[in-house]
């Protein structure tokens, strides 16, 4: 580098992260923390609106910050005005020669490079899963980032081809970088799990989902097939941990008018410190989401020695691989029979268990970082 260079800074778009949204902000935050770690001729920095209810992790709390105290709803509009005016957003953010859009929200730029993850297409795939002015934003403006973006990250083969297939977009533009696993996420101790246990109010045995509750989970499948294994005999209690999302009363109804609330545990937002304990105390953990651009829980459930079965469809055979028994999303008596296979045969349950914790560490924030990391030096050369 010539000594009147500089460093090109790049911009991380930590919102999700500061303001705890679920996947999108696991990514945002372990994808900084591992590219901060991992050094290089970059510099960094962040960039998150809401400032005044934002919480930055530790480990980044010493990167410059360009914060706004615009809420998600004004900073949106802000965004969508300037696509829609042409007016460049480049002021906001002076100083920065690249910004990472990891939120589905891309400022106008003139002069700034960009980059643009791509989580998923649910707003074209399964529109019923977002609220209509939400989903309408998508649809008005994703064409718009993905344009102007000068690379695509597509966190899953599956979401490549769909963005490809429905957009248009070059595949040269865009690249495949899977997320990756923390090593916080391992095999709990014996204290540890009795920890989380005492803490949600946990049975001794059952079977565990994780996820926002709302339909595109897919929970309804999931309650009847675990519904069908207590009929059978099963002693397993089913423990569905997250947040309450849009349009989840038709589950709770279901619940109350099957007659079995009690047996089934929802602890509600689990704190990320006590995922690894909560993964390692269930016997089985089940993902029957419709749609996934990749499906991170599958991986971190493996990478704490519980086996999986999850729905073979979008990225979740991709990123299970052979690692998992896999269920169409709507068969429930695939799912019964799935669950009731790994529950009954401790040696198909040690099979499984095994086969995750090798999976689950091919996929690491390092290496997603190095990629991200290579991807950024040629938009900015």
């Amino acid at each position: 580098m010539a000594a009147d260079q500089r460093p090109a800074r790049i911009c991380l778009d930590l919102s999700p992260a500061v303001h705890r949204r679920a996947g999108i902000g696991r990514y945002a935050q372990e994808l900084a923390a591992a590219l901060v770690a991992e050094g290089g001729e970059l510099e960094y920095a962040l960039f998150y609106n809401a400032a005044r209810t934002a919480t930055v992790d530790p480990s980044l709390a010493g990167l410059p910050r360009l914060e706004m105290d615009l809420a998600d709803r004004p900073w949106r509009l802000r965004v969508l005005l300037a696509h829609l005016v042409g007016r460049a957003q480049d002021g906001l953010f002076p100083g920065i020669d690249l910004f990472h859009a990891t939120d589905h929200l891309l400022p106008r730029f003139a002069a700034v490079h960009s980059v643009f993850t791509l989580h998923d297409l649910t707003c074209r795939l399964y529109p019923a899963a977002h609220r209509p002015l939400n989903r309408w934003f998508h649809l008005l403006l994703m064409p718009r980032f993905l344009r102007q973006a000068e690379a695509v990250i597509a966190v899953s083969e599956s979401t490549r081809r769909d963005v490809v297939r429905l957009y248009g977009l070059d595949e040269a533009k865009v690249r495949v970088v899977h997320e990756g696993v923390s090593p916080r996420f391992r095999p709990a101790s014996v204290g540890e799990v009795d920890g989380v246990r005492q803490k949600y109010g946990l049975p001794e045995r059952f079977i565990l989902a994780v996820g926002t509750i709302e339909p595109r989970k897919n929970l309804g499948t999931l309650v009847d097939a675990w519904a069908a294994l207590r009929a059978q005999g099963a002693p397993q209690h089913l423990v569905m941990a997250g947040r309450r999302g849009w349009r989840c009363g038709a589950l709770f109804a279901r619940l109350r008018e099957r007659g079995i609330e009690e047996e089934v545990i929802l602890p509600g937002y689990v704190e990320e410190a006590d995922l690894p304990a909560l993964y390692s105390a269930a016997e089985l953990f089940a993902f029957p989401s419709l749609y996934e651009g990749f499906g991170l829980p599958v991986l971190e459930a493996m990478a704490c020695g519980t086996p999986v079965v999850c729905s073979a469809t979008s990225s979740l055979p991709e990123v299970a691989g052979e690692a998992a028994l896999l269920a169409g999303p709507s068969d429930v008596a695939t799912w019964t029979a799935a669950m009731g296979r790994v529950l009954a045969d401790p040696a198909l349950h040690t099979a499984l268990r095994a086969a995750g914790l090798a999976r689950a560490a091919r996929f690491t924030w390092q290496a997603a970082a190095q990629s991200t990391r290579e991807i950024y030096l040629a938009v900015t050369r």
